[in-house]
Formats: structure tokens, sequence, C-alpha cells
């Protein structure tokens, strides 16, 4: 493994190399269809041309050698009759010492004389090869010397030795019979260098006119079949290159004529996502394209019409809320006048006039809140909020908040606890709109802590700041962290709102933090409490790519269990695995584990659309190791819907 490490950096230089030429290629053939289809046809065309080629030149080229092989041996079997015949008949063989007895007896003689005459009836239609009998590769007796022609003899210049096969000549040594097999001609030195011809060898063991064997071959040239079957090769070959192109314009016409309608609907599509809602398809003619077309019109036309009374409808419900809004800023202020005058004067009144005016100036005081509440959000829809973004320590803002929430904490018995303020936490955003968050985050904390401590942590790294409030009280159920953004959502209907909140005070948070170009994310398990988290880029316009505080904190029990099973022998006591109870105070990590005591990385996976996640409680404390595994299975689906998507709500 270490010997091949070296090269990993290199094969995958390489690897990048090859492949950055070819991806424009694999963008295009991915991304046309047209393309693909005319390849693919290509490729079937070409694989069916080159089948049927083979099929056809195997059958013609058997049919060539079979009629060839069929002609050879009847020839062959004459020329090996006549021989024969010759032999056993001496007087039969014509040359010019036929008529001396003596030499008519010579073996060598009467064998030159056969070849010519044999050969001479071919008129270059065959070659003649007389060998003696018994020879080897090389044409030299191979055994016991046997008496009778010895030497090769042939016409028209051929080697005898190299055009007769080796194991041809076995065959007819060994066995009677007529055998034949494919070889080449191969021509002596005196032919002009003449090249080697494919053919047809037949032989057959024969007797001299001493009556000794020798062995007689006829070689059959195969040059006329081969310069056949080559034309046919090549007409072949060129009606299959004809044939694939033709059929590839086929497609590509076929397939243009289909393509071409859904390119320009995919452009009109992209065109309409784009807000040019009177965009149409160009319809011609009567056939499924022209319907397509004309459905497709007709679905632009009604999505225009129904897009256009969403937003008639959508800009006269927030016309109504600025309207109503601002119209009942008038009576309210008179009406806030005289509760103002009645109030002040309570205390002539007797207990129950005088009860009545401090309701009436307290529900008074969340009315006006619910007004202004309502101000933003018609600014947040109709896209007029602006921000006055500079640089703030986010330290001050959150001392700020602590102090306006102090008084209620104190109500509670809630300690809040801030954790990363000892490094300067800068970074460009709107101080108001900051402070209004944390305001909201801290108080709903405060109210759902239950009476236990809130923590409050900053962290900076990279190109983002973070604040997380962490509280210890009811927390979340499943589902939950993704609708506590809704506008006016709450999580227990029947509990009572002891600070006079509106219900829209994370709706507007999480447009705030929108504004910025930042995150607002929730978490939270049943019993164990939950934790928001503000992230906002350290420059304006900078883009987020992670967080530096973990959106799930460390001391939730999916945390805890997985600490507990990673320590060596050490078990987790069914304390340690419960929530803290309502007379503890909260568990504070140690001061090294906390986000902004020491640098911390980028949260790689919170990213947009990762803001909530819920863990189920457990039903007994020894299970608390198995909340790892449920954990993460909750994480998956809850955290596939962003708080910054949701729509706005109060907590």
């Amino acid at each position: 493994m270490a010997d091949g490490a070296p090269g990993g950096p290199v094969l995958r230089l390489f690897v990048r190399l090859v492949r950055r030429p070819l991806l424009p290629a694999v963008r295009l053939w991915r991304r046309n269809i047209q393309l693909r289809v005319v390849a693919a046809t290509l490729l079937m065309s070409l694989a069916v041309v080159l089948a049927l080629g083979f099929v056809v030149i195997a059958q013609v080229s058997k049919g060539l050698l079979d009629a060839k092989e069929e002609a050879a041996q009847s020839q062959a079997a004459g020329g090996f009759a006549v021989a024969q015949e010759k032999a056993n008949t001496p007087s039969a063989v014509d040359g010019p010492d036929a008529t001396d007895n003596k030499v008519g007896r010579d073996a060598s003689t009467w064998m030159n004389s056969l070849v010519k005459q044999l050969a001479s009836g071919g008129q270059t239609a065959f070659e003649v090869v007389a060998l003696g009998a018994g020879p080897d590769a090389g044409g030299q007796p191979s055994g016991p010397f046997v008496s009778g022609v010895k030497g090769a003899r042939a016409s028209g210049n051929v080697d005898p030795t190299a055009s007769v096969p080796a194991a041809l000549r076995r065959d007819v040594n060994h066995a009677t019979g007529t055998f034949k097999t494919f070889s080449q001609i191969r021509y002596t030195a005196g032919s002009g260098d003449k090249a080697p011809e494919p053919a047809l060898v037949v032989g057959k063991r024969l007797t001299d006119i001493n009556g000794d064997p020798y062995d007689l071959y006829y070689l059959f040239p195969l040059t006329q079949e081969e310069e056949s079957l080559n034309l046919i090769k090549v007409t072949i070959a060129t009606a299959g290159v004809f044939v694939v192109v033709l059929l590839g314009a086929i497609a590509w016409l076929v397939v243009r004529q289909v393509v071409t309608p859904v390119r320009m609907a995919a452009g009109i599509a992209e065109r309409l996502s784009a807000g040019r809602l009177q965009e149409r398809m160009k319809v011609t003619g009567e056939d499924d394209i022209a319907r397509l077309g004309e459905a497709f019109n007709k679905m632009a036309q009604n999505l225009q019409l129904k897009i256009q009374q969403l937003e008639d409808l959508s800009r006269m419900q927030r016309r109504f809320v600025s309207d109503v809004s601002h119209e009942l800023r008038t009576p309210l202020t008179t009406v806030r006048m005289a509760a103002d005058v009645i109030h002040d004067a309570r205390v002539d009144f007797d207990p129950i006039t005088a009860r009545s005016a401090e309701l009436l100036a307290g529900q008074l005081d969340r009315f006006e809140s619910l007004l202004a509440d309502l101000l933003e959000i018609s600014r947040f829809d109709a896209g007029a909020a602006a921000l006055e973004a500079e640089p703030i320590d986010l330290r001050d803002v959150v001392r700020r908040v602590i102090d306006g929430a102090e008084p209620l904490a104190e109500h509670k018995g809630t300690r809040i606890r801030v954790l990363g303020d000892t490094q300067p936490v800068i970074a460009e955003a709107d101080s108001r709109r900051v402070e209004r968050v944390l305001r909201n985050l801290v108080v709903n904390a405060v109210e759902h802590g239950e009476g236990r401590d809130v923590v409050v942590r900053l962290a900076s790294a990279g190109g983002a700041v973070a604040v997380a409030v962490r509280d210890y009280g009811v927390g979340l159920k499943p589902g939950e962290a993704t609708r506590v953004f809704n506008r006016f959502w709450r999580a227990d209907p029947a509990r009572a709102r002891t600070t006079g909140g509106t219900g829209l005070g994370l709706s507007i948070a999480v447009e705030d933090a929108r504004l910025h170009g930042g995150w607002l994310q929730a978490w939270g398990e049943p019993g164990g409490g939950s934790q928001f988290r503000l992230t906002l880029p350290r420059t304006a316009d900078e883009p987020l790519r992670g967080s530096p505080i973990p959106l799930e904190p460390e001391d939730s029990r999916a945390n805890r269990a997985r600490a507990a099973a990673e320590a060596a022998g050490s078990q987790a006591s069914p304390k340690a695995q419960q929530g803290p109870g309502r007379g503890d105070r909260s568990p504070i990590p140690p001061r090294s584990a906390v986000a902004g005591a020491l640098p911390v990385p980028a949260d790689p996976t919170a990213l947009p659309g990762s803001g909530a996640r819920v863990v189920a409680r457990p039903a007994d404390p020894d299970q608390a190791a198995a909340d790892q595994v449920a954990g993460e299975r909750a994480a998956g689906a809850e955290q596939s819907a962003s708080a910054q998507e949701d729509g706005a709500g109060g907590r």
C-alpha cells in the first residue's frame, strides 16, 4: 500500500488530463438527444451491415471453394487415371525416346515427360508436381531407399517441395486414395520473383513404369476465386457504408422533426420560468407535434392568467395589510392617549376598574407591537425592506439583548450565560435587525426554558459568524423545527403568552436573517430543549459555506451517547443519559468544547436547506445508545426543509 501511494497523485493527474478534453464531448452527449439517437442508429446499422456482410461473404466463399474443389477433384481424378494408364503402357508415353526400349524403361525420363504432358492440358488452370515415394519435407528419402523415381519434378517453375505441404505428403505416403488440402504455390528463383498464390492441392500415390511408387500432385490456383471474393467484399463494404450513412441521415432528419419542437418548447418554458409569460410556441400543421404545441400554448395562457390573478390577489392582500395597519394607527393613538389617562388615574378607581385599566394598557401595548410587526411583514412581502449594514461587534448586541431580557429571566428563575465572548465577533450587519432577531431568540428561550439555564454562544470562523441560543426546556417535537418559523404558529396552542408575543417574531427574524444573506435554523429534541442558530456572513454579500457552530449542540442525547460509546471501558450512568431535572442547573460543556473559545472550523453540513433537526425522545434511558442511529435518520428527514425556506412564524 505504501509503495503504491506515491503513484496515486500522478495517476489522478493523468486521469484529469485525459478527462479534460473529453468533458465537452461528454456534456454534448448528455444534453443532445438527437446526437444520441443518430449515433445509436449508426452503431446498430453498422452492426447489422457487418453481420450481414460476414454471412454473405462466408456463404459466397464456401460456394466458390466447394465448386472449385468439385471441379479440381474431377480433373485430378482424370489426370491420375491417365498417369497410371501411361505407367502400365509405357509405349503410350510420347517423346523422342519412346521408340527406344532402353530409354522408355528409364523412369526419370518417363516422369519428366509425364509431368510435361499432364501439365500441358491445364493451360495455366493447374500445375503438376511429382515427388518420389517416402520423401520428407526436403524431398529426400526418409528411411530405407526406395528404388525408382528419385528427386522432384514440377511444371511451370513451381517449387515442388515448398508448394506441397508436408502433412499432405504424409497422408499420401501412409494411406491409399486421394487427399486434398489448401496451400500456396511457391515458385523457384528463375520465375522472376513471382508471388505465392493460394491453391488447392490434390495428391495420390501412383506407380511408375518400373512399378515403383511415387506421389503425383495437382495444384489448382485460387487466384480467380480470390479476386472474385475480393470484388464481392469491396462491393458489400461500399454498399454497407452507403446504407449506414443513409440510415444515419434518415435518423437525423426524422429525429430533427421531433426534437426541434421539443427544443423550442424547452426554450419557451425557460423563458416562461424567467417571467416572460407572453411567450408562445409556433404551431403549424395538425399532427401530434402541432397538438403538443397547442396544448403547451394553452397551458402557458392558463398559467399566465393564474399567475396574474395570484399576483393581483397578493398585491391586494399586501395593500390591505399595509392600509389597515396605517389606518389603525390613528385610532390606536387616540385610544392609547385615553388609556394612558385612565391608567394613570387607576389609583382613584375601585379594584375591579383599576385592574381593567391595567389590562387595557397591556393589551394596547400588545396591539401596538402587533401593528408594528404587521407593517414590518408587509415591507418584507413588498420587497421594500432595506439593509443598513455596518461593521458591528455582536458581543455588544448580545449584551444589550441580555440586559433587556434580565427582568423576564429573573421572573422565570433563569440564568443567561454567554460563551465565546472573549474575542471580538465582527460582521457587517444591520445592528437593529440583528438585535431584533437575538431578542426574539433569547426571550423565547427564557419563556420556554422552564427555569433552566439559557446559553448564548458566539463564534467566528472563515467567512461567517454565528450566535446560538440554547435552552433546556420542553424542546421541539419531530417536525416542529420546520414549522416554528411559520406565521402565528405555536407549539402548544393551549400555552399562554406571558410575554405578550404576537406570533410573528420568528417570522420576522428569519426574514431579517435572509435579508443579510444568512441562515436562521432550529434544532430540538422532546424534553431536551432546543437551539436556534443565527449565521451571518462576515462581509456583506459574501456567500455562506458553513457555520462556526454546529446546529446540534454537543450536550444533546445523541452526542452524549456517541461520546459514551467511544469512551473505552466507560459506561454512561442513567443520570447522564437523561436531560437535566427541573431543579438542576443546565449542563454546560467544558470551555475547550465551547464554540468560540478556540477557532472552530466551519460546519460543512450546515447548508441552506439543512436548518431543522428534531431528535425523538427515547422511551428508556438505557436506549440512549440507540439514539445516535435514530438521530441520524431523523436528521436526514428533517434537514431536507430549511428554516430559511419556510414561511415566517412565531414560537
